[in-house]
């Protein structure tokens, strides 16, 4: 990973977990742990807490992915709302297109793979009455 970094609350109450372990591994990320952790619609939060089984589409077997938050908040009209939140580029959320890049097939294996994450995931959150966001840099920078 070319960025990590600790991140340390402020509100170290709202955060579920260890405060001394959260390692953002993007600036992004870093950006949304301190909007979660200051912003006070947010009732708790966490970072790569759940664990969510899926099948890899690349060799058929049974995983483990860990999104990148899971965020209670109270929404507009102060109902209680859980999001699970997976940070991402935006180009990794398409299927790569140009088959003459060296890394064209590494690169479809991995959309696939995070396809089958996201997949996984919004089952999850379907199931519990959560919701599901991929934020990309078009919108975490809005």
């Amino acid at each position: 990973m070319p960025y990590k970094t600790k991140f340390v609350p402020v509100n170290k109450d709202k955060y579920v977990g260890n405060v001394d372990k959260i390692l953002c591994k993007s600036l992004w990320e870093r950006k949304l742990c301190k909007y979660f952790d200051t912003n006070d619609k947010v009732v708790n939060w966490c970072y790569e807490c759940l664990k969510v089984p899926y099948i890899s589409p690349i060799d058929n077997k049974r995983h483990t992915y860990f999104p990148d938050f899971v965020v209670q908040l109270v929404d507009k009209d102060n109902e209680k709302k859980t999001l699970v939140v997976e940070v991402k580029p935006e180009k990794q959320t398409k299927k790569p297109k140009n088959p003459k890049r060296k890394s064209y097939k590494t690169d479809v294996c991995a959309f696939l793979i995070n396809e089958a994450k996201w997949k996984a995931a919004n089952c999850l959150c379907e199931n519990n009455h959560w919701e599901f966001k991929l934020l990309t840099e078009k919108n975490i920078f809005k």
